[in-house]
């Protein structure tokens, strides 16, 4: 299953972190959202949006991403890493993808180290995370929706 995740990872990069597990578990093209490159995810058998949940959501620019380049009927997942609440989270992309057709196959969430706005000022949130353990469970995750694309694809 050729993957393309198109993810924002700024601050403390763990959502790249937990990403970067999930691409030892089979082909996954990591795409940053914020660099200028010719993208065509119609390549790809299924597509994941990640980010650090900001603000109660997905970063904006996944968001926008996502409305851009997400091709019509593309099965499609979500990764999301939080330092407090995961808020609404994934809510934005979802509705786009729901827009475009779009089977959702999951959605994995985990902490991640914070020390964003007034969490500066008690050292950060989240300390350690993603740990070991959340990165096992980001990679076995990946292998559900692995399992799940090949099912529905009939292989």
């Amino acid at each position: 299953m050729k993957t393309a995740v198109c993810y924002y990872s700024r601050h403390h990069g763990n959502t790249l972190r937990v990403l970067e597990a999930m691409a030892r578990e089979g082909e996954i093209d990591l795409i940053d959202v914020t660099t200028r490159q010719l993208v065509r995810l119609e390549n790809y058998d299924c597509i994941g949006f990640a980010s650090g949940i900001y603000g109660f959501d997905f970063h904006k620019a996944v968001v926008e991403f996502a409305r851009q380049y997400l091709p019509q009927g593309k099965p499609v997942f979500f990764v999301y890493t939080y330092g407090g609440a995961k808020g609404s989270g994934t809510k934005a992309v979802a509705e786009i993808a729901r827009e475009k057709g779009c089977p959702v196959l999951g959605a994995f969430g985990c902490k991640g180290y914070d020390t964003f706005g007034p969490f500066q000022l008690v050292g950060g949130i989240a300390k350690g995370h993603p740990d070991a353990q959340d990165l096992e469970n980001a990679c076995k995750f990946y292998r559900e929706i692995q399992a799940q694309y090949s099912r529905r694809s009939g292989g």
